[in-house]
């Protein structure tokens, strides 16, 4: 199962339940800001104790700097953020608080009631912050979501695994965690049984490191039985004997590749086939199927055929004269 599998979603707040979380929210700035006040004149005495020219600064800068880095913390959640050490200021500044209030009161209860106002903001800022964290976190999906507290005690040592490839490898949900932990444990039976007892240091690598990371290890090749092949169609049976079919020839085997031939051969060739041949008829087309060659060969042998015959043609009436002259003389 991948992390992407689908989670049980809250529904969301209604209209009477919205009113109720404002005005519980509004209760609580309420009974913190009490909290804060309460203790402005126990911190006062001990700043003035402490030399203070102006006692007052101290808890209203103390008072005020609680409230503005847990609104900063909360903003920091908002914008996912988060700073880990900025939502202890609070903590370290509300603690110093219930410190000088504890110190101001007289008795047991006394310093109880002193040191208990300061805390209730903090308090109602931690839940605040909670409440952020867990929507933006579910919102964003890299909140990771925690293993119940039973798991913890009924398994410790397979618990810790889990949250450890939980933590290695990003899963931030606890029910796909769970069904890859389910698959993984199938896998391992599964090795078992194919390699005996040695299995870990027979499988191969990438299986081990598949299983090492909690993902489904490459499954094994199906046997035949859970895989039943298609049935063939049966063809109609027809009455008559079916005629056995004319054995195939054999194909003819490839003949050998012609022979290249030079410029100088398809010039001959021509010339002996174009000896009784017009003018007219020695043309590129005729040239390339009688001597079977491309139509760029075929092209040349023409030029060269015609340019032959005209020289021929103006060399033949320079041989007749002293042939007629002789003849003359004679």
């Amino acid at each position: 199962m991948s992390q992407s599998a689908e989670r049980a979603t809250v529904p969301p707040l209604t209209h009477p339940e919205m009113g109720l979380a404002g005005v519980g929210a509004l209760a609580a700035a309420g009974v913190g800001a009490l909290g804060l006040i309460s203790s402005f004149d126990a911190v006062s005495l001990a700043a003035a104790r402490w030399g203070f020219g102006e006692p007052w600064m101290l808890p209203v800068g103390i008072d005020t700097a609680i409230p503005v880095f847990t609104v900063a913390n909360l903003l920091l959640i908002r914008m996912d953020m988060a700073l880990a050490w900025v939502r202890f200021v609070p903590w370290a500044l509300t603690l110093v608080t219930c410190g000088l209030n504890v110190a101001a009161g007289n008795g047991m209860w006394a310093k109880v009631a002193h040191g208990t106002m300061p805390l209730l903001w903090v308090v109602f800022s931690e839940i605040g912050a909670h409440i952020y964290a867990v929507r933006i976190g579910a919102a964003t999906g890299r909140r990771m979501e925690k293993i119940r507290f039973s798991r913890w005690l009924l398994a410790p040592l397979s618990t810790f695994a889990l949250w450890r490839r939980m933590t290695l490898w990003e899963v931030t949900s606890y029910s796909a965690a769970l069904a890859c932990e389910r698959e993984r444990l199938l896998i391992r039976a599964d090795l078992h049984e194919r390699y005996g007892r040695s299995w870990r240091r027979k499988t191969p690598r990438r299986e081990r490191v598949m299983l090492r990371m909690g993902e489904l290890a490459p499954a094994a090749p199906m046997p035949a039985a859970t895989a039943p092949e298609p049935e063939p169609v049966q063809a109609p049976e027809s009455p008559e004997p079916a005629t056995p079919r004319p054995s195939r020839k054999r194909p003819a085997k490839a003949k050998p590749a012609p022979v290249q031939r030079t410029a100088a051969d398809m010039l001959t060739e021509a010339r002996k086939v174009t000896a009784d041949w017009t003018d007219d008829a020695v043309n590129a087309e005729a040239l390339r199927k009688v001597l079977r060659c491309g139509s760029a060969s075929a092209r040349q042998v023409r030029d060269v055929l015609l340019a032959e015959r005209s020289e021929a043609r103006s060399l033949r009436p320079a041989d007749v004269v002293p042939a007629e002259a002789e003849g003359v003389a004679a």
